[in-house]
């Protein structure tokens, strides 16, 4: 989410990853002669001044959009395109590159149980950025689909293998593979320093099993191994395992749960697929909204939930403090937060105001705006036609919890109703009804887990129907890992906006018997040909197509796709293209061809048309023998209709010595650095982000 400068651990002794320390610094001006500058400074005034008596009011910004707060500390990672300018960009070579997807893996996503959005087949969240963001830990499958997902975007090729127990992925350079596993933080050099793949270590690994009779498959008698000695046993067995900078005297790997043992049976030979990749999902990207009454805050800390906490199989201990146990390596890491799982809150007093309620709303229609005793209230304008109100509620969080609270006016006949939709409005479902006025509270927290965005549409029905207030609160997940952090001293903190830019996201799991655990494909009413609709849609004959409605709320900017499937063979094909005149043409986006067992394609369209906010994507499928879709998630990047900047207020929270600080920031441009300094012994607890001055009422 956040950017950095350099934080480095040696990634084998001699070697670096090669990049030069990041910068931050303002850019120059250019002097110019000192008449010319004043007469350029006088002309641009002129026009200004002559609009102001004659220009209606500026609208009201109802949101700004791609909100960062940058610390110096921790790297950015809001995007692809964030990753590749915080770890990829100005590295030498292939081979810092891929040691490089390695690195960044390792230090923001620790190995742990999987969290569970079920929108993968397997449940499973295989989106690197939103691993690194939201969540921050995963296991070795999610681990190794990540890791090949970047090195692919980072220009390299590679893949994936099965071994005994454990998932490893392998990377290409130098005309040779590379297994460098993030997930048990190791890979192991040959003599010249450069890591050995697959097929090298098990060659070594079986060699040594078989000179010593009674090892193999014996995990007993190889902990035996590994402790004699005074526990450096280990470094008498294979060299290439022996070179290994991460095992430690004892032959334990740095987060302490493999060791040098379970390492001689993962490689043992008795399980080996080369081809086996997991499917991984992109487009995921960081974009924090802020809206007139909303806040957002993040904690350096959690309150017990997570996105698994109804899968008690699965649960992370939230209460684990990186540098301890299984997590003492993470601050060598560059980890400066105390924990992983952080839980975040978003909190919305909607603006009820007729010059900020049209703002913030998708729709604001038949209502007839008054000021109460309270502050603001929106009422029906008609007993015969009612009011409606219609939100949407995005996070780039996942929703763990959420409520509304209204003050509700209603009786004599009138009402007031409130419906759900989790599919972009597609659909809509009733969660509360009120014929009498009072405080109410409509519990989400079962619509909205797993959840991501969700609308609400509000009636007001009949004569004084209406509102006095209007609230929203979640608790979201969010890794501590990616915020923001403060380190002791003086810290240059970097403020950012921009540009006013939404992302309608569609992407659900393709098996329609997840409904009651996450949105399905089938919910967003695609047009399927030729595909069978089970827990992976498999291409039945030689040819089908999927075809997709999308609509966004303002002018489209660019659709993104990304397909995870199987194309076994060399005429398998997938061919996405995009139509803005309602399937009339469509402008192709190129191909996703085989051979391969799994592969995640990405593609980008053409700019659209002007004032375009309608498009059909269609993927057309070709068979030679076997096509199977496995993910398949759509992104619609547009204009936000009331999208510009207004000040956003930044507030760190830390402990020193017991005591709470704060540092509160209104940043009034949308690029802005200012300093915070913080002690020795500085406790980062919370921070929050909401524009500044807004009248919530």
């Amino acid at each position: 989410m956040f950017f950095t400068t350099e934080s480095r651990l040696p990634l084998a002794p001699g070697r670096s990853p090669g990049l030069s320390a990041g910068t931050c610094s303002r850019p120059r001006s250019i002097p110019l002669p000192g008449f010319v500058a004043l007469a350029l400074a006088f002309a641009s005034l002129l026009p200004v001044t002559l609009q102001a008596a004659d220009a209606a009011p500026a609208p009201a910004v109802g949101v700004v959009s791609h909100v960062k707060v940058l610390s110096g500390n921790v790297e950015d990672v809001s995007s692809l395109e964030a990753w590749r300018r915080s770890f990829i960009d100005g590295t030498r070579d292939d081979e810092t590159r891929g040691l490089m997807v390695w690195y960044s893996m390792v230090k923001l996503v620790f190995n742990g149980f999987p969290p569970l959005e079920y929108i993968h087949p397997d449940a499973m969240v295989v989106d690197p950025i939103k691993l690194m963001n939201v969540y921050g830990y995963t296991f070795c499958g999610p681990h190794a689909a990540s890791t090949i997902a970047l090195a692919r975007q980072a220009g390299l090729e590679a893949r994936g293998w099965a071994i005994s127990g454990h998932i490893v992925p392998e990377i290409l350079w130098d005309g040779g593979w590379h297994m460098l596993d993030s997930s048990l933080v190791n890979w192991f050099p040959r003599e010249d320093g450069s890591p050995a793949g697959v097929e090298e270590i098990v060659r070594e690994v079986t060699a040594w099993l078989d000179a010593h009779p009674g090892t193999a498959g014996n995990k007993e008698r190889l902990m035996q191994i590994q402790r004699a000695g005074g526990a450096t046993g280990w470094k008498q067995g294979p060299a290439l395992l022996a070179r290994t900078p991460f095992l430690n005297a004892s032959g334990w790997y740095p987060a302490r749960t493999h060791n040098w043992a379970t390492t001689m049976l993962e490689y043992d030979g008795s399980t080996l697929t080369q081809g086996y990749e997991m499917s991984a999902s992109l487009g995921y990207q960081v974009n924090n909204q802020l809206r007139p009454g909303e806040r957002i805050t993040f904690n350096w800390g959690n309150r017990g939930l997570d996105v698994n906490m109804h899968e008690s199989r699965f649960r992370n201990d939230a209460s684990l403090r990186m540098g301890e146990g299984i997590a003492a390596y993470t601050p060598a890491f560059g980890d400066l937060a105390p924990g992983r799982i952080g839980n975040g809150t978003l909190e919305w007093d909607l603006p009820l105001g007729e010059d900020l309620l049209p703002a913030v709303a998708l729709r604001a229609e038949g209502l007839r705006y008054e000021k109460g005793e309270g502050g603001r209230r929106v009422v029906a304008a008609s007993a015969g036609a009612p009011g409606l109100i219609e939100l949407r509620v995005p996070s780039s969080y996942v929703y763990l919890t959420g409520r509304v609270d209204l003050d509700v006016m209603a009786g004599d006949g009138a009402s007031v109703t409130v419906l759900f939709s989790r599919n972009q409005g597609l659909d809509w479902k009733e969660v509360g009804r009120f014929d009498e006025s009072g405080s109410r509270r409509i519990d989400l927290s079962n619509e909205v887990l797993r959840l991501y965005d969700y609308r609400l549409r509000i009636v007001l029905q009949g004569e004084g129907a209406g509102l006095e207030g209007l609230r929203i609160h979640h608790d979201f997940q969010h890794s501590q890992r990616a915020l923001p952090a403060l380190a002791p001293g003086e810290n240059t903190v970097r403020f950012t906006a921009g540009p006013a830019e939404g992302t309608l996201t569609l992407e659900g799991n393709l098996n329609a018997e997840e409904r009651s655990r996450q949105v399905t494909w089938e919910e967003y009413h695609p047009r399927v040909e030729g595909f069978s609709q089970e827990k992976r849609w498999s291409l039945t004959g030689r040819a089908g197509s999927i075809q997709v409605p999308v609509e966004t709320p303002g002018e489209m900017v660019r659709i993104r796709l990304s397909a995870a499937a199987r194309l076994r063979g060399e005429g398998d094909i997938l061919e996405p293209a995009v139509s803005w005149d309602g399937g009339e043409s469509f402008v192709p986006l190129g191909q996703c061809r085989g051979p391969h067992v799994e592969f995640t394609c990405t593609f980008t369209s053409p700019p659209p048309p002007p004032e375009t906010r309608k498009a059909l994507v269609r993927i057309q499928a070709r068979k030679a023998n076997a096509v199977r879709l496995n993910i398949l998630r759509i992104d619609a990047d547009y204009v936000e209709p009331s999208g510009g900047f207004r000040p956003v207020r930044i507030t760190y929270t830390w402990e020193e010595a017991g005591v709470l600080r704060h540092a509160s920031h209104v940043a009034r441009v949308p690029d802005e650095r200012y300093t915070v300094t913080v002690g020795d012994d500085a406790r980062m607890k919370s921070l929050s982000l909401e524009l500044d001055g807004s009248d919530p009422r």
